[in-house]
């Protein structure tokens, strides 16, 4: 049955496809994988074998030309499996369009099929240790000298950090502009780049299987060829392509609620207590309840987003909503099925207690629910 009232008979059984590949490839070694802290690449390129890698981009790169649909279907289908496969939304969906807009006809014959088969691996290098959410103040520089660049700096909190073959860095090409945003460039820095290292693992609350590290530039020369877009023009681009980024945590964070309720419907039903389920507790029922309506509210809201979105309407005040709201949501459904679960809940055997370590971040990362609301104050000329 299809999910959404956009889906045609395709994306229902491009859905079914991909879950059972996941059922096979990704559920019966998520545990390890949580253990290793690392998803192996080798998954990646069985990903790009069925095709679940990038399907939006052109055939004659290697793509599939497919819609933002199936994007949104292969988000919500590696979520349901677990968080820690947020990378490969972030390389489909956020990383590569950027390729797709701004990249030069050579640029993309020479990225987007490696993009496409799981050869190549993306992340984009924003965050630093002195900035976050003020993109314009990044300290990152990427200095002209000749036919390349010369990037110094440090990153931070990478989505793929480990992994990646090709990290899409913000950099400052401008050091005199004002305002400082007008001087903010995009570089593509590949693997092996003299100059260019990759530092340690970071030890996260959560997301314990997904890479994020920190990434150091000391004299990386970088061919200017690399440079994706016009000079200058990064902060503009960073603006263009934060729609979809947050409409994709939004995603991510609506299943993660879903998947919790569903679970925790599960275990009161079985769990007794008082020689009678735990599900027949009125209070029990009340959460529940509750929970259930704010999920539905959060689902007509995120597909009439889609359905805007993909129409290629401005619905930034809207994502920016939903990102906040669905992962606030979120944050407070897994305290609430995590005492539903009552001493089982704290246990690492139960799903509940890796979804409560993983959930809290979605609302630090892509813009942290503090600056989605000052996004909209904004918009609503406050």
């Amino acid at each position: 049955m299809a999910r959404y009232r956009f889906e045609e008979e395709e994306h229902t059984m491009f859905r079914k496809s991909l879950r059972k590949f996941l059922e096979k490839e990704a559920v019966p070694q998520y545990e390890q994988w949580e253990k290793d802290r690392l998803i192996p690449k080798s998954f990646w390129r069985k990903l790009g074998d069925m095709g679940f890698l990038c399907p939006q981009v052109e055939e004659r790169y290697g793509g599939l030309g497919l819609d933002f649909r199936y994007g949104v279907i292969i988000g919500e289908e590696m979520e349901r499996v677990g968080a820690s496969l947020t990378g490969v939304g972030l390389h489909n969906d956020i990383t590569v369009p950027y390729i797709e807009a701004y990249g030069t006809e050579q640029q993309k014959q020479e990225w987007l099929p490696g993009c496409i088969s799981g050869e190549y691996i993306t992340a984009i290098a924003m965050t630093e240790p002195g900035a976050g959410s003020d993109l314009a103040n990044i300290s990152a520089t990427a200095v002209k000298d000749g036919d390349h660049y010369i990037v110094n700096g440090q990153k931070t909190f990478i989505t793929n950090g480990i992994n990646s073959t090709h990290v899409l860095v913000v950099v400052k090409t401008d050091l005199k502009a004002e305002p400082k945003h007008k001087g903010i460039s995009l570089l593509m820095v590949e693997e092996g780049t003299p100059g260019f290292t990759k530092g340690r693992k970071l030890d996260k609350v959560g997301l314990h299987a997904q890479d994020t590290s920190e990434l150091y530039f000391e004299d990386c020369k970088v061919p200017a060829a690399n440079l994706v877009g016009e000079e200058n023009k990064g902060f503009t681009y960073l603006m263009e392509k934060l729609q979809q980024e947050r409409l994709v945590v939004a995603l991510a964070a609506q299943i993660a609620s879903e998947d919790m309720l569903e679970m925790t419907i599960d275990y009161v039903k079985s769990r007794k207590a008082f020689g009678k389920p735990i599900s027949a507790f009125q209070n029990t029922q009340f959460k529940l309840v509750e929970m259930a309506t704010e999920i539905e509210l959060g689902k007509a809201f995120l597909e009439s987003l889609i359905e805007e979105h993909m129409a290629g309407k401005d619905v930034v005040s809207k994502v920016s909503m939903a990102k906040y709201w669905l992962t606030d949501t979120a944050k407070k459904i897994s305290g609430e099925c995590m005492q539903l679960h009552g001493g089982y809940g704290y246990m690492e055997e139960y799903k509940i207690a890796r979804r409560y370590r993983d959930i809290p971040v979605a609302a630090i990362y892509a813009g942290s629910n503090e600056i989605m609301k000052t996004i909209i104050a904004k918009r609503m000329g406050l």
